[in-house]
């Protein structure tokens, strides 16, 4: 008996991809994956009844339309499941402070939590930058502000959904809606 080429441990064909994983799971375990990137259920059943996805950049092209597609209750739904990022460890007690206090007036305001991507942002200027966004963005109208926390959450979206598949980064930029 003849025996085929053995492959090296580094190339087992059995070992999933992460967008293969999220290819072939279960309906209901995509779903409740995808509500992790996004507290939207329309959202989430869009995405995951659309697939298989080719690349990882076919999928966050996908999201980012059923994003640019919520309704105004999907985004409500959306924001209603959102808190404020997590801030680093580090942070004094001063900058919780000024932090909660500007979140519950941008919560007053507007009538849902703070949203803001923060993926590309060094951990020692995470607290700055959502101080100066919450204070920057208390002054917008609340359509303006409907249009920048949507915007976010689609980018948190990004983020997350590149997370859950490994953050694997080789994909087409993010495309710009019209």
């Amino acid at each position: 008996m003849t025996r085929g080429p053995t492959l090296s441990a580094h190339h087992l064909p059995y070992l999933p991809k992460p967008l293969d994983a999220f290819n072939t799971a279960p309906a209901a375990e995509a779903h409740t994956l995808l509500l992790y990137c996004l507290h939207s259920p329309r959202w989430s059943r869009r995405i995951a009844d659309h697939r298989p996805y080719p690349d990882p950049g076919a999928l966050l092209a996908a999201a980012d339309e059923a994003a640019y597609d919520l309704a105004p209750t999907d985004l409500a739904e959306a924001l209603a499941g959102e808190s404020l990022p997590e801030l680093p460890p580090d942070i004094y007690s001063a900058a919780h402070l000024a932090l909660g206090a500007a979140h519950a007036a941008y919560e007053a305001r507007f009538g849902h939590a703070f949203v803001i991507y923060l993926g590309d942002s060094p951990p020692a200027e995470v607290i700055d930058r959502i101080l100066e966004a919450i204070r920057s963005r208390l002054t917008n109208d609340p359509e303006e502000e409907r249009v920048i926390a949507a915007e976010e959450l689609r980018r948190l979206a990004r983020g997350r959904l590149l997370d859950l598949l490994g953050g694997q980064r080789t994909m087409r930029p993010a495309q710009t809606h019209p």
